[in-house]
């Protein structure tokens, strides 16, 4: 009678990574529990998160090493990992759950990073949003519902948004990482989507610094002002003072993203007998929600699922 805050199926989004083949199950040895599917299981899986009644599933691609460029052109092609996999999930599970959709460079760079590089490795701020305008607008005309740029660069989700309702996408939602910073916790992600091994240097230039909080609440502002339908916090729980920041500053929907070196945190205690799993899941959730999270991106989405659904 006195809870004040909730915890539901439909607070969770499970981040799935998609593979090149057909009945390809690829287990991401650093996430424990963790594959790369390709697009006919994937869509399976999508179809069984629908029937768990989790709203929302976020895709993220490992492009093939022959596909990868110094300018990320592979993220333009409208017959690309991501577009395929969108295309499986609609014919699967049809508008049964949400799609939504990785928008940044790294996993199509050769280089790693989320942009275009210029020759010293710094990233060019301008050039890349061209790219990421264009990439969305793929993505939008394969099906995707949401598209989250989350590569931090200044300025793009004002072009992204003129340029889906100019191209009829005016119910595609943006929901943009817009306070990203500069973690340490991305290790597994990046041995997931394949960038981890080609990564130069690294993401400073134009992810946040770990110590600041002003900086995330101007961030912000200056996204919704661009037009984001959402906003994000990246990672979670060491950064839940940023979520209850955002929240109460802006009247927005505020996710954040319990990342892979938190989810491979939580596994290892368990393998090492230091905790219950069942424990120890819905309680960093519910940590998420009483910081003043709209919804979660977790890699312990169905896991979740099935113990709130008993």
């Amino acid at each position: 009678m006195h809870r004040e805050t909730s915890l539901q199926v439909s607070d969770l989004i499970w981040p799935l990574f998609v593979t090149d083949g057909t009945g390809v199950e690829q287990p991401v040895a650093s996430l424990p529990g963790v594959s790369r599917w390709s697009c006919d299981v994937l869509a399976r899986r999508a179809k069984a998160a629908a029937e768990l009644g989790i709203p929302c599933i976020a895709l993220f691609p490992n492009t093939q090493a022959d596909r990868r460029s110094d300018d990320g052109a592979e993220a333009l092609n409208p017959d690309n990992l991501m577009c395929r996999a969108i295309r499986a999930i609609r014919d699967a599970v049809g508008d049964g759950i949400g799609v939504l959709t990785d928008v940044a460079l790294d996993p199509y760079t050769s280089h790693g990073q989320d942009g275009l590089i210029d020759d010293t490795g710094y990233v060019r701020n301008d050039d890349t949003v061209e790219v990421l305008v264009a990439q969305a607008l793929n993505q939008a005309n394969a099906g995707a519902d949401i598209v989250a740029p989350s590569d931090m660069m200044d300025g793009r989700i004002g072009l992204i948004r003129d340029a889906l309702e100019q191209a009829g996408h005016a119910n595609v939602q943006i929901m943009s990482y817009a306070a990203k910073y500069a973690s340490a916790f991305y290790g597994p992600f990046r041995d997931a989507v394949g960038s981890g091994g080609l990564l130069k240097g690294d993401k400073r230039s134009y992810q946040m610094d770990p110590a600041n909080a002003a900086e995330a609440l101007r961030e912000v502002e200056m996204d919704i002002a661009e037009g984001a339908d959402s906003v994000m916090v990246k990672p979670g729980l060491a950064y839940l003072d940023i979520v209850r920041a955002v929240k109460d500053r802006f009247d927005v929907p505020v996710f954040a993203y319990q990342v892979s070196g938190e989810y491979a945190m939580i596994e290892a205690a368990v393998a090492a007998g230091a905790g219950d799993r069942d424990a120890l899941v819905l309680e960093t959730l519910m940590a998420f929600k009483r910081a003043g999270c709209s919804g979660i991106l977790t890699y312990h989405a169905d896991h979740a699922a099935r113990l709130l659904n008993g």
